[in-house]
């Protein structure tokens, strides 16, 4: 496997966030019956996913977390501050080490933990604060909307194909109307007053069929292709993920900042059902925990200050999230004392920001724009030390790489509002349509410098390659086609051709092309890192009969003309199937992959009552069970197999922590065939066991 930890990380951070929400509900005094033990149950799933991937020091504080919550659990009582303190700590400590399993480093989103550039601020790493959770949904919901996707490009082609027969069904109204007029009255003596009336007749009733047929097909494909675009349109949205995904590291910022600052202050959100790109919610999540941290360090005023002012002693952090059209609009609040925009002028002045005389007033929106520049640091209100002299240019310049802006508004004691504004989605682009061996593709038309018509003859040969004249120069020429493997290409050096020349880091390219197709506005998909791509391919688009184009990468292109020809893929083996059922989406995940590395065909369950229906379906070589899942447990599941005719030949194995001799002499007298133990998983003895069960 190439990175065996995936999806622990993916789960892992999916529990954490679960973990740390329900900790924070437990402070808030929302405890309910039901409340510590899903946390429990949170934590033994963690723990045991952690074993089976051997990660000792994560199961370790997993089970930590579980002696902090069954006191709460035997005494049906509260968390202490303390108590929650601890918890939270524990859940920083798990996502610590569960950010050191990376591949690869990665840029961090900010969360409480970096986002300041000083130590003034308390720091903290809530697990919801990665780049990975705040992309929302998790990868298998992913999964599953690009197998969505796959299938609505498949029925758009399928819709394509049946427009395309339209013409033939025209042709053959013609047909018949010339048959019909070949039906002379000389020939109809010819072949009979009978025989010719009845051709006259068959031949009328071809004509009114083919009407038929031809108009009930046009109407009924032009409304499927209005439903389909309207399904593409719907599953589109559904790829984009909700707001709500990084409401828990805000509220875990305001509350960590309020505790090390000694202040008392509540966070709200609403609009978490509003739906936007990944990409642009990761770039907001860094702007919003810098506002919420500035919040709370500037407009929240201490306790006695607030009191003294009338006011409640817990200050209030709102975020109102709202769609504007094509646009999303982040609004960070709170009730605090508000900017003194008079001492921020004067800053300002003395720092050469604003003209001493200027020739017209400066309005305070202008002043206050000042801030998100950076820069400006003021006493007691505005430090640099805590966030307002920087943390504001550092929520201008998150929002600028996906094209947001940023404005701050502000009344005297009665708080400081920003408001952010992104795009929904990032994926649109123009480009410049090609076909290429009877397939069309998409080029980014920014990295178009030229497309032309090629004469006879006008490629140079050298020694080594075609090329095309340009400019003084010779840039290289290939057949898209043979660049990228998607045909043969035996057209001669000599004929004619479309070329498009592309611009990369690289230097220059000219395609050779059969037509241009033209520019069009189209929106990408990209590609999941879990596919096996060729770097020529960014992504991909649908055309609007729902047909899937590929997007090429420029760079990827040039770099091409380089690479060696693949070799032609292995024969696929005898493939056996196996039923993994676990409700750990790590176990499910890492057995999938070894046992598909070795060539198994593996389907998944995530409880047992799914399992058996699965198994009842179809037939399966072996099962792999857990024993502790919600509802059917492993055990009962291998009586319900055994007591099943059809079912008791199939191996059933039994893959659990629990590997006690009690365990193991109850897992025989329900009559597994076998009983691995999680917590000395190892991969070669895994699959001699089911080699030696199955082979």
């Amino acid at each position: 496997m190439a990175d065996p930890l995936k999806y622990f990380r993916v789960e892992a951070r999916e529990i954490l966030d679960q973990l740390q929400r329900g900790v924070l509900e437990l402070e808030r005094a929302q405890a309910s019956a039901e409340n510590v033990p899903r946390l429990l149950r949170l934590g033994h799933t963690l723990k045991g996913a952690a074993r089976v991937v051997k990660q000792p020091e994560i199961a370790n504080l997993a089970h930590r977390v579980e002696d902090l919550l069954v006191p709460l659990r035997e005494g049906g009582r509260e968390a202490t501050p303390e108590e929650s303190t601890q918890l939270l700590a524990l859940v920083d400590a798990i996502a610590l080490e569960v950010s050191k399993l990376a591949p690869a480093p990665a840029e961090p989103v900010e969360s409480p933990a970096v986002a300041a550039k000083t130590d003034a601020t308390p720091r903290a790493t809530p697990p919801s604060a990665t780049p990975d959770d705040a992309a929302g949904p998790s990868a298998l919901l992913f999964d599953d909307l690009d197998t969505l996707m796959d299938n609505v490009a498949e029925l758009g082609f399928q819709l394509g194909g049946a427009r395309r027969a339209l013409p033939g069904v025209e042709r053959g109204r013609n047909l018949a109307e010339q048959l019909r007029e070949r039906l002379d009255p000389r020939r109809r003596q010819e072949l009979g007053p009978e025989t010719a009336e009845l051709l006259r007749s068959l031949v009328g009733q071809l004509e009114l069929d083919l009407a038929r047929v031809e108009r009930e097909l046009s109407t009924n494909l032009e409304q499927a292709g209005r439903e389909l675009g309207q399904l593409r349109d719907g599953v589109e949205r559904l790829r984009l993920v909700p707001a709500a995904g990084i409401f828990g590291a805000l509220e875990r910022t305001a509350r960590d900042t309020a505790v090390g600052l000694g202040k008392l202050a509540q966070f709200e959100a609403k609009g978490g059902d509003v739906r936007l790109d990944a990409e642009v919610l990761t770039a907001v999540q860094r702007a919003l925990v810098q506002a919420v941290r500035n919040a709370v360090a500037h407009g929240i005023e201490a306790v006695a200050e607030r009191t003294a002012n009338g006011k409640a002693a817990r200050g209030q952090v709102t975020l109102e999230v709202s769609r504007r059209g094509k646009q999303i609009c982040f609004v960070c609040h709170d009730d605090g004392r508000g900017v003194d925009v008079a001492q921020v002028r004067r800053e300002a002045e003395r720092l050469g920001r604003l003209p001493t005389e200027p020739s017209a007033p400066v309005s305070d929106d202008e002043v206050l724009s000042l801030l998100l520049l950076g820069g400006i640091s003021t006493s007691g209100t505005v430090t640099e030390m805590a966030g307002r002299g920087v943390g504001l240019d550092l929520v201008r310049e998150a929002l600028a790489g996906v094209g947001g802006s940023v404005r701050l508004r502000t009344r005297p004691r009665q708080g400081t509002s920003l408001e952010l504004n992104v795009p929904a989605s990032l994926s649109a682009l123009e480009a410049l349509l090609v076909e290429a061996d009877g397939q069309h593709f998409a080029v980014p038309l920014a990295a178009v410098v030229r497309a032309v018509r090629l004469k006879p003859n006008e490629l140079n040969r050298t020694a080594e390659a075609l090329s095309l004249p340009y400019q003084g120069k010779l840039v290289p020429f290939m057949p898209l086609a043979r660049l990228l493997r998607a045909g043969r290409d035996d057209r001669p050096e000599s004929a004619a051709w479309s070329a498009v020349l592309v611009r990369g880091e690289r230097g220059l390219v000219a395609l050779g092309v059969d037509r241009l197709l033209g520019g069009e506005s189209v929106v990408c998909r990209t590609l999941p890192d879990s596919v096996d791509v060729d770097p020529t391919v960014a992504g991909t688009t649908l055309d609007a009969d729902g047909n899937p184009r590929l997007l090429l990468d420029p760079d990827g292109l040039l770099a091409a003309a380089e690479l060696v020809p693949l070799p032609p893929p292995r024969a696929e083996p005898v493939r056996r199937a196996v039923l993994v059922v676990d409700d750990s989406l790590t176990t499910r995940m890492l057995e999938q992959s070894i046992l598909e590395s070795a060539g198994y065909e593996v389907e998944l369950a995530t409880s047992g009552e799914q399992g058996l229906e699965k198994a009842r379906a179809r037939r399966y070589d072996l099962i792999l069970v857990d024993v502790e899942m919600p509802g059917m447990d492993g055990f009962t599941f291998v009586e319900r197999v055994r007591a099943d005719p059809t079912l008791s030949p199939i191996p059933t194995v039994l893959v659990t922590s629990r590997a006690s001799s009690d365990d193991l002499a109850r897992g025989r007298a329900a009559g597994a065939s076998a009983h691995i133990a999680k917590g000395e998983f190892d991969q070669l003895d895994f699959l001699a066991e089911i080699g030696r069960l199955i082979g």
